[in-house]
């Protein structure tokens, strides 16, 4: 916890991060700072196209990028009741969300996260922040921070120590409108 003021001025500085997730750690970086998306994007060797999840400390850091008044009450009763917790949800976007968070999507992923030091990271940060797994496209995601430190470290200017949630499988990922799931938890 002692570097979290550290993770907090690196992402105000337009950095990457690396912070624990549920299951393993995510890198992330201000979804607002378009430079700090592509040099995200760059470091994971990810494709623009398949967007990005966005991980937050409560719904209301989300709002401003999700349309959820395309959202049945029983739409969004499914959501909120897996929230907080490690199952991400694929949700209409407002107009205006920019293409390098999308991808080539209309729609936007996100999560309310239950991992206390991300939480505390995102409101201390005063918003969500992306989220994809801390490693090299076709490697195995970094469960700790040695393990990230060892396969991004030369990247990262900053890496929030912690353990992950303990979980074995990076958060599930569904459909907000269908419930159809794409990724199993």
């Amino acid at each position: 916890m002692e570097n979290l003021t550290q993770v907090v001025a690196a992402l105000q500085q337009g950095e990457v991060v690396a912070y624990p997730t549920e299951a393993v750690f995510g890198v992330g970086c201000d979804p607002d700072n378009e430079q700090a998306v592509h040099k995200l994007l760059a470091l994971k060797q990810r494709p623009i196209e398949k967007g990005l999840i966005l991980i937050a400390a409560d719904y209301e850091q989300l709002a401003p990028y999700v349309d959820d008044s395309q959202l049945s009450e029983a739409q969004k009763q499914r959501i909120f009741e897996t929230w907080p917790g490690p199952v991400t949800w694929v949700m209409p976007t407002k107009p205006g969300i920019p293409a390098f968070l999308t991808g080539q999507f209309d729609t936007i992923a996100v999560r309310v996260t239950d991992h206390p030091l991300v939480q505390q990271l995102c409101r201390q940060f005063g918003k969500p922040l992306t989220s994809t797994s801390a490693n090299l496209t076709g490697q195995a995601p970094g469960r700790s921070a040695e393990e990230v430190k060892q396969q991004l470290g030369q990247y990262l200017p900053a890496i929030l120590q912690g353990e992950t949630g303990g979980r074995d499988n990076p958060s599930e990922i569904r459909d907000a409108l269908t419930g159809k799931v794409f990724r199993q938890g």
